[in-house]
């Protein structure tokens, strides 16, 4: 009688963070850019027309803004519901060998997911104990490499030297580098995609870009990477990009100076905070992204996230091996931070 049931598939899925509902919050866990979207959101608001009909398939506006921003040709960009979607996508076109993928074993955790949903084999690569990747270990036969520069949860980055060896010794697999966070630091690897034509290159809106909750993602690569990419994202679904995030995620593009002016204030407050952290007993690696990732030298980092929420603090903790005792925190305001900062140095000194 039940039956069906054995034609379900199971996975583990990705847990995202907490999304409180009540007021009053400092919400630090979901590294989200707590500075709000530029005011040409507002003034594109009207462009955003005929929504009883279908969006254009093909994001056509979106994607010519994005390529022409990074001095790309339009069949270079592809075009997705945040990185996630694009990620997804690009897992589903590039990894069908037999061999496994690569990535790191400590890294944003929705990569194990998809290889298990889409039956692709894989293999962790342990990164050091300061959480840098290792070059070597992705020396070997596999079937595709994928990490994030800067890591997740980490924060490490890898210079873009370090980024093209990895890319010499796996010319005949496509390799994903995940950007998410390069608006916060480092160079981006997109130009080494007109040098190899096995690189993608994928980014977000949801960070630097204050749209986390339009999801916008893109991926730039050469047209034949992205042809391939959309051959099978309209194999499931032609509409992937609705009207308000094809029309908002162009305007955003044209207000550079605010762009800048909002991730330069994260990377001061950033650059602030570890100072002070330091100070307080916490260690980390240098972040180059919108997050420090931390521990203390006396008291679990459990124990902290925990006390943190009941003071309505939110921060993000893994219960994972190798991570346990550490908190990844998102940067916020000035205000926000300095906040958890008189929350920390009361209770880690009662510890």
């Amino acid at each position: 009688m039940n039956s069906w049931r054995d034609n379900v598939r199971k996975v583990e899925p990705y847990t995202p963070g907490e999304q409180p509902k009540e007021e009053g919050v400092i919400k630090l866990n979901t590294n989200e850019n707590p500075y709000p979207p530029s005011d040409k959101i507002k003034e594109a608001m009207s462009g955003i027309k005929n929504l009883r009909k279908y969006p254009d398939p093909a994001a056509t506006k979106l994607v010519e803004a994005i390529a022409s921003y990074h001095g790309f040709n339009k069949e270079e960009v592809f075009v997705g519901v945040g990185s996630d979607d694009v990620l997804a996508v690009a897992f589903m076109t590039f990894f069908n060998g037999k061999k496994p993928i690569f990535f790191p074993d400590i890294t944003y955790s929705f990569y194990p997911v998809w290889a298990e949903l889409f039956g692709i084999p894989y293999e962790k690569k342990a990164v050091n104990d300061a959480f840098e990747i290792q070059k070597e270990d992705y020396y070997a036969e596999n079937g595709g490499v994928v990490f994030p520069n800067p890591n997740a949860p980490t924060g490490a980055f890898l210079s873009l030297e370090v980024v093209e060896d990895i890319i010499q010794h796996n010319q005949d697999v496509v390799v994903i580098v995940d950007e998410a966070y390069i608006d916060f630091g480092g160079d981006t690897a997109k130009e080494l995609t007109r040098k190899y034509d096995n690189v993608l290159v994928v980014q977000t809106y949801s960070k630097s870009r204050s749209l986390a909750g339009l999801r916008i993602g893109y991926a730039i690569g050469n047209k034949e990477l992205i042809k391939a990419m959309n051959d099978v994202k309209y194999s499931y679904n032609s509409y992937t990009m609705n009207e308000p995030s094809i029309v908002l995620g162009t305007a955003v593009l044209e207000d550079e100076e605010y762009f800048q002016e909002t991730r330069n204030k994260i990377i001061d407050t950033r650059e602030w905070f570890q100072i002070e952290m330091r100070k307080i007993g916490f260690s980390f690696a240098d972040s180059k992204a919108n997050f420090i990732f931390a521990t203390h030298e006396s008291v679990p980092a459990k124990e902290i996230f925990e006390a943190a929420k009941k003071a309505k603090i939110y921060v993000r903790y893994f219960d994972q091996p190798r991570i346990n005792n550490y908190l990844r925190i998102t940067i916020g305001t000035r205000d926000e931070m300095e906040t958890l900062l008189d929350f920390l140095k009361e209770f880690t000194a009662t510890k």
